[in-house]
């Protein structure tokens, strides 16, 4: 007798924002190993189909889809592409974020008295609004078929707080607030709704050198002394995904070494 194999996803269509890159491709990559077919989205189309190919080249099913997640029009294409391309979307991972095409953390690292309010702004369109208008986009399909899965990745910037980064840590704390409601209110349908809340994550393929003795002082603040990878997030996101974590919704999960720990 064959044993079933551990959140297998075949069968399932994956949408994944923010996926040309870094947690994105690590998640798309883990999607697709567990048969989901996945829609690769990014704002940059050259990263989107670079991944989709690289999972294509794999054996999965996927497309490459540029939408700026703060677009509503936008988004509304995407959710219409994947499906045309791939099937409706059943799984949904949040991961666009920071302040946007070309910002990275434009605007953060000072006192938040010394900012000014229109940049702000930035980071709550990509990290809780582009998160409501995804999820937005789904959930029709979700409810009507009975079955959906959405993955929000945030952080323990939201979760414990990061001193100037304090429009990031409210925005990021606003989309777990929004996981929270939104289970409350989906759950009935056969929808579940998750976050992973990371600490720092370093993609191995980014090689930019860093501060040795920046980088030591920072792991002190972890359990794990090591900074995380994509592949920490992606296999907590691949469980929250899957038929194994059927019975879990409204939960933010901390994927960080332990580093709220140390608070």
């Amino acid at each position: 007798m064959t044993s079933p194999r551990l959140f297998d996803l075949a069968g399932r269509t994956a949408l994944v924002t923010g996926a040309g890159r870094g947690i994105g491709r690590g998640v798309a990559r883990a999607l697709a190993a567990a048969g989901a077919a996945v829609a690769v989205n990014d704002v940059d189309l050259g990263r989107a189909e670079s991944v989709a190919t690289e999972l294509g080249e794999a054996g999965a099913k996927a497309v490459g889809l540029v939408a700026d997640v703060t677009d509503a029009r936008a988004v509304a294409e995407l959710v219409a592409a994947a499906g045309s391309a791939l099937g409706p979307v059943d799984i949904l991972v949040n991961n666009a974020g920071n302040a946007g095409a070309g910002r990275g953390y434009d605007g953060a690292f000072v006192p938040f008295w010394t900012s000014e309010p229109h940049s702000w702004q930035p980071w709550f369109a990509v990290n809780l609004f582009g998160v409501m208008l995804v999820s937005h986009a789904v959930l029709p399909g979700m409810v009507e078929r009975g079955h959906g899965r959405i993955v929000t990745v945030v952080s323990d910037a939201g979760r414990v707080g990061e001193p100037y980064l304090v429009p990031y840590s409210a925005a990021k704390a606003g989309a777990a607030g929004f996981t929270r409601a939104l289970a409350r209110e989906v759950g009935r349908h056969g929808v579940t709704v998750n976050a992973v809340s990371l600490g720092t994550v370093r993609d191995p393929a980014d090689t930019r050198e860093h501060d040795p003795d920046a980088d030591a002082a920072q792991l002190r603040r972890y359990v794990v002394r090591r900074f995380g990878t994509p592949d920490d997030v992606a296999a907590a996101i691949r469980f929250l995904v899957s038929e194994e974590a059927s019975w879990i919704t409204g939960q933010t999960y901390p994927v960080n070494g332990g580093y709220s720990l140390n608070q």
